[in-house]
C-alpha cells in the first residue's frame, strides 16, 4: 500500500502509522456535520489526521484538535498537520482520550463538533500488529468509554458525529442515550445497490429531534461510482 495519500488539498503521508486512509475516514471527514459558527473541533483517534484535515478544509473553525494513543499514529498526524495549509489551526495531543476528556471538563471546556472513526472490532480478532489493534479495536477505547468522554466535553448545542458497522448501530444508539446523546442523523452505507448495509454514519446531540435518514450507495458497479457518492467526496479525491 502507498505510503502517500494524494488529496485535492492536502497528501497525507502514512508510512508510521497502522491504519492508512481508508473509505470510512473519509466518508466520515465528508458527511460528518460542520456550519460556519463552528469555532472548536475534536477528532478521537486521528491516525493519520485524514479527518481533522478533511474538517479543516471543509470551515474555518480556527481549533481544530485531536487525540491519539499510539506514538506513531500520532507522530503522523502531527506531520501531515505541520504539512498542510492549515498548520496553525490543527493540534494533535498524544495521549489517551479517557485521560483527556477529563482534563478538558475539568478546565470546563467544550467542543462545537466531534468526529470519531472509532476502533470496532472486538478482542478475538487482534492481529500481532499492536498499532493496528490500538488503532481497530474496542480494548483500546470502548463505545462506552468513548461515549461517556464525549458527553463530557460536548457543547451543549454540538453535534457528534461516528461511523460504526451497521450490526453496532444499535447498541451504540442505546449507549449514546445513556449519557443523553441523542440521534439526530443516519446514514446507512452500501458497497453497491445489492449488497449489505455495512456502516452507520451517526450524528448525535444533547437534543431530541425527529431523525434524517438516508442512504449511500457507493459504486454502481466495480470503481464506477454513484452520483450521490461523488457529490460527497468530490471536494477531497483527486479522480472524482
Amino acid at each position: 500500500m502507498s505510503t502517500v495519500f494524494k488529496f485535492k488539498e492536502v497528501t497525507i503521508h502514512q508510512d508510521k502509522t497502522a491504519m492508512k486512509v481508508g473509505t470510512d475516514g473519509v466518508l466520515l471527514g465528508a458527511w460528518c456535520t460542520v456550519d460556519n459558527y463552528t469555532d472548536t473541533i475534536l477528532d478521537i483517534g486521528s491516525g493519520t489526521g485524514v479527518i481533522a484535515l478533511m474538517l479543516a478544509q471543509r470551515c474555518d473553525a480556527m481549533t481544530i484538535d485531536a487525540v491519539e494513543i499510539d506514538e506513531n499514529a500520532y507522530e503522523q498526524t502531527v506531520e501531515n498537520f505541520e504539512q498542510s495549509d492549515w498548520g496553525d489551526r490543527l493540534y494533535c495531543y498524544h495521549t489517551s482520550f479517557t485521560e483527556f476528556a477529563d482534563e478538558i471538563a475539568e478546565e470546563e471546556e467544550t467542543y462545537d463538533v466531534i468526529v470519531s472513526n472509532p476502533p470496532f472490532y472486538t478482542d478475538d480478532f487482534e492481529s500481532e500488529n499492536e498499532g493496528r489493534n490500538k488503532a481497530r479495536f474496542t480494548s483500546a477505547l470502548s463505545f462506552e468509554a468513548l461515549l461517556s468522554g464525549v458527553a463530557k466535553i460536548l457543547a451543549k448545542k454540538g453535534v457528534f458525529s461516528v461511523i460504526i458497522p451497521f450490526k453496532e448501530e444499535e447498541s451504540f444508539i442505546n449507549l449514546a442515550k445513556a449519557q443523553n446523546l441523542f440521534l439526530n442523523r443516519v446514514c446507512h452505507v452500501q458497497g453497491n445497490e445489492t449488497s449489505a448495509i455495512k456502516r452507520s454514519l451517526l450524528a448525535f446531540s444533547f437534543e431530541k429531534k425527529d431523525v434524517e435518514k438516508n442512504t449511500l450507495i457507493i459504486e454502481i458497479e466495480r470503481h464506477k461510482y454513484t452520483q450521490d457518492y461523488i457529490d460527497l467526496t468530490k471536494d477531497f479525491y483527486l479522480k472524482m
